[in-house]
C-alpha cells in the first residue's frame, strides 16, 4: 500500500468494491487499499461508510478522515489528520 505524508495529513488510495457481503478491509491491489462495502454507492452511503470504516480502524475521529478525490469512483484518494504513516500501515493492513 502507498502510504504518502503530505502537509494535509497521511495520503493513501483506496479500491471500493460497494454492495459486498460484509464490510471489510480485503488486502491491497495494485499499491491500493482494497475496502468491500455493504453500503451501496448511492447518496454518499458508501462513502460515508468508508469513512466510518477507517475512523474506526485508526482510532481517529470521522472528521479526520476525508475523501480528496474520486467520490463518485471506485479508486479514491483518502487523507488522515492526527495519525503517522507508520500508525496507518499498522492499523489498516
Amino acid at each position: 500500500m502507498n502510504v504518502r505524508e503530505t502537509l494535509a495529513g497521511v495520503e493513501i488510495d483506496v479500491r471500493v468494491i460497494p454492495r459486498a457481503t460484509k464490510t471489510l478491509i480485503g488486502g491491497v491491489r495494485n499499491g491500493a487499499l482494497l475496502v468491500r462495502l455493504a453500503a451501496p454507492p448511492v447518496e454518499g452511503a458508501a462513502n460515508d461508510a468508508l469513512v466510518r470504516l477507517l475512523a474506526t480502524r485508526l482510532r481517529v475521529p470521522t472528521r479526520s478522515v476525508r475523501i480528496v478525490a474520486g467520490e463518485r469512483g471506485r479508486l479514491k484518494r483518502v487523507v488522515f489528520e492526527g495519525v503517522s504513516a507508520n500508525e496507518v500501515r499498522e492499523r489498516l493492513l
